[in-house]
């Protein structure tokens, strides 16, 4: 019972479209490998395209819902975690509805009657992927869902909450609504970066909300955009890391962490004005399969520990697990157990 809706993610849940695609797709609808944004005009026809030419595989995804999932299989604990987004009621929401189900993650979803369930699609090329997001119905989450009763008792249990960035093009106000519950009941409340389209056009939303972050992830990509974003004159991710970590905060309770991922280079953890490198677990390329929501996996992992109050070792320990596990593997799926010592 003691971690019974211990963790809350709140986001975009999106059904990803995922393929092995060729370079040639990516020009065509000029996408760049590792990298995430929203779907415009021209991109609209890419869904199809991607099913109908490319061995396309369905999986529930949006990156915090991508985070949830994992944290809870790392935990193996029923209950543990939940999540609150919107989805449409369509058979990709019933979809997602009953993947959440087996995940283990209690669900409240939103469910939209005028707009399509949110779908991803995910580009992979030669393992590393490009993610194209068609957000629909996940970009008509309402304020008023997490105010309902049954709803607002997920953030009241909950001793750590996680959004990603993303959710910042969606509902700013229940992201200020929660991140001022979470500082005024000292609780610990967690984002990411998530793209570097987010730290560029959404910078005044998301500035805001960092006000109240206790632990902010990100990959260095995300760190260097946000560092020019805000006229810092170094794309040295350590100094990033710290600078992130001095800002400004409302709850003095916790100082702020910064944890920056960099791939296969070591993962960065800035805290207190200083830095720690922790190194992750090479993979050969040979049993690469797809990057696709390798960051995801490595903050789930992490919140794994986290929840359960160990220390910041065991958190990049089991994230870089975590993300192991995820990239041999097509999608961010998992086997049934993990086997995390």
């Amino acid at each position: 019972m003691a971690y019974e809706g211990v963790l809350l993610g709140m986001g975009n849940p999106l059904l990803d479209i995922s393929a092995v695609v060729d370079e040639e797709f990516l020009n065509k609808y000029d996408l760049k490998p590792n990298n995430a944004i929203l779907a415009e005009e021209k991109h609209l026809s890419l869904y199809d395209e991607l099913a109908a030419k490319y061995n396309v595989e369905y999986i529930a995804g949006g990156a915090t819902q991508n985070t949830i999932r994992v944290a809870q299989w790392m935990l193996q604990i029923p209950g543990a975690t939940s999540y609150m987004g919107c989805i449409g009621k369509d058979k990709f929401g019933e979809e997602m509805k009953k993947n959440a189900a087996v995940a283990g993650v209690n669900a409240h979803y939103y469910e939209d009657e005028t707009a399509l369930t949110g779908t991803c699609a995910v580009c992979v090329v030669g393992g590393e992927r490009s993610l194209v997001a068609n957000l629909s119905a996940a970009n008509c989450y309402k304020i008023d869902h997490l105010k309902r009763p049954e709803n607002w008792q997920l953030v009241e249990k909950a001793k750590y909450i996680y959004i990603a960035g993303f959710f910042l093009t969606v509902s700013p106000d229940s992201i200020q609504l929660v991140a001022e519950h979470a500082a005024a009941k000292n609780k610990v409340f967690m984002m990411n970066l998530s793209a570097p389209f987010i730290c560029e056009f959404f910078r005044d939303a998301q500035d805001k909300a960092l006000h109240y972050v206790d632990f902010v992830f990100g990959n260095e990509t995300e760190a260097r955009t946000f560092a020019r974003v805000h006229g810092w004159e170094t794309g040295n991710v350590e100094e990033i890391a710290v600078k992130i970590s001095a800002l400004p905060k409302a709850s003095k309770t916790h100082n702020r962490i910064t944890v920056i991922t960099q791939g296969c280079d070591p993962v960065v953890v800035a805290a207190d004005g200083k830095v720690r490198l922790f190194p992750v677990i090479l993979l050969p390329k040979e049993k690469l399969v797809d990057t696709n929501g390798a960051g995801d996996a490595f903050v789930g992992g992490f919140l794994s520990q986290l929840v359960q109050e160990k220390s910041i070792d065991d958190c990049v320990k089991a994230g870089c697990y975590a993300a192991n596990v995820i990239i041999q593997r097509s999608g961010c799926t998992y086997p049934e157990k993990p086997d995390f010592r």
